[in-house]
């Protein structure tokens, strides 16, 4: 049997790089990459999805969805959420 890499999965599956469903699927991984370091920063900082979501005036449950998939997410709130609520700073990044 031969073992193929993620990279060929996603290619055979989703279509090579730049194709509208591997896009997307690119898209998806990047907000599930961002809701995981959400929910580690809130984790290191001791801080429930309640208080986060008190701290930024949203509900825990908003704030659940977006730990575990953080592909919905507005800018602000990403802001609201890191600067007020985390205490951290947001630096983005484009490539064109």
């Amino acid at each position: 049997m031969e073992t193929k890499s993620w990279k060929d999965i996603k290619d055979t599956v989703y279509g090579e790089k730049g194709t509208e469903r591997r896009d997307e699927l690119e898209r998806d991984v990047e907000g599930f990459k961002i809701g995981l370091q959400l929910k580690k920063t809130r984790e290191e900082k001791h801080l429930t999805q309640t208080q986060l979501g008190e701290l930024v005036d949203k509900k825990r449950e908003y704030i659940s969805r977006i730990e575990n998939n953080g592909s919905n997410l507005t800018l602000k709130t990403l802001y609201d959420i890191v600067e007020k609520g985390l205490g951290g700073k947001v630096t983005i990044q484009i490539e064109v």
